[in-house]
């Protein structure tokens, strides 16, 4: 018998992350016997006609939610983000062609890197000459690359564009971090790919969402495992795909769908934002590190103005069940991710320690 008897915890992780208590509860549920099959979900064949059903209502889902076009196909891989950053250039770089990027963090860098290992990847913004505290903007994206490559949301530095970059090159978007979070036109895209363990599940699976006609013109000679086209012909089953994170991620659509949706997650987390934000502005003792108009209504990081004071904050925070609240390692600070299934009690349940710890040391 399932229980879930434990303690309320606010979970601020930056991923894996939380995710929607009736997710969890059908998920555990199909651990121990997944549709009454008397199997495990964690043990089912994924070539059996009720995964081969899962996978199917996943992909038509998030195809459905995003408001994407019918032609447009979706995989689901392993691998994370971080293996999306490789197969990009290995399928939208032509032989002897150029791609543009836009530097704002961390998860941009490696992208790059990946990309200069398949050809010439040229940086035409970057933010690292502020610490990526915000987003560049006015640039210019050249008319003869291949693609164009940003990082809708940073998650270590807590910045997001709040306005997507057009191009009349084909667009790819690394949505790791905000993906089904806010309105998205999908067209506008040859590719949005994402790790799912921000929005929409658990480690281990990531999105790719496509326009089939923009593959196929490089020039490359693929391995399968890096060909989306054999990926999306094989219906995310070229190799055993991973069947545990899928399953969970059609949960958390159906959540969404359940909930109203991106009209209704959009109102949600913009609420959760405007909250936490208007504590760290009026409060003295808490400064923002980015850019007011880039901050990120995922990750919201800030820092103490004096951090000789960070072990009471900490104990603080820590005694009223909030977890996962401390910066990037490479960074400090503190950093507060509100995904799409963190409730606006467990923010106020922040707001209120900032504004206790404020009372007792302003």
């Amino acid at each position: 018998m399932l229980t879930a008897a434990k303690k309320k915890v606010h979970n601020y992780s930056a991923g894996p992350c939380i995710l929607p208590p009736e997710v969890f509860e059908k998920a555990a549920q199909a651990v121990l016997d997944f549709e009454g099959s008397g199997l495990s979900i964690l043990e089912i064949s994924h070539r059996s006609k009720p995964f081969e059903a899962v996978m199917s209502k996943a992909q038509a889902l998030l195809k459905e939610i995003m408001g994407a076009p019918d032609h447009y196909q979706v995989v689901f891989l392993g691998g994370g983000a971080s293996m999306g950053f490789h197969m990009v250039p290995q399928n939208y770089l032509r032989t002897g062609g150029k791609a543009a990027y836009t530097n704002t963090g961390e998860w941009a860098t490696r992208a790059i890197k990946e990309a200069r290992l398949a050809g010439e990847a040229v940086v035409v913004a970057s933010s690292e000459d502020k610490n990526f505290n915000y987003i560049p903007k006015g640039h210019a994206i050249p008319s003869d690359v291949d693609y164009f490559h940003f990082t809708s949301n940073n998650t270590i530095f807590g910045t997001q564009y709040k306005d997507f970059p057009k191009a009349e090159v084909p667009v790819i978007c690394d949505m790791s971090s905000d993906i089904l979070s806010r309105p998205v036109n999908v067209r506008d895209f040859a590719l949005i790919y994402a790790g799912a363990q921000k929005n929409m599940g658990p480690a281990g699976a990531t999105v790719y969402l496509f326009d089939p006609g923009q593959l196929g013109k490089t020039g490359r000679k693929l391995s399968p495992m890096m060909d989306l086209k054999n990926h999306a012909d094989k219906g995310s089953m070229y190799n055993t795909p991973p069947v545990f994170p899928v399953y969970v991620i059609m949960l958390t659509l159906e959540w969404l769908k359940g909930i109203g949706g991106i009209p209704e997650i959009t109102k949600r987390n913009t609420a959760k934002a405007e909250l936490l934000y208007s504590a760290i502005d009026r409060l003295p003792l808490f400064t923002g590190t980015t850019a007011p108009e880039d901050r990120s209504q995922m990750n919201a990081t800030f820092v103490l103005s004096d951090a000789s004071l960070e072990p009471a904050f900490d104990a603080l925070w820590k005694e009223a069940g909030i977890s996962g609240l401390r910066g990037h390692r490479s960074v400090g600070g503190y950093r507060a991710s509100m995904y799409n299934a963190l409730p606006i009690s467990s923010v106020q349940a922040l707001v209120d320690v900032m504004e206790d710890f404020a009372r007792k040391n302003g």
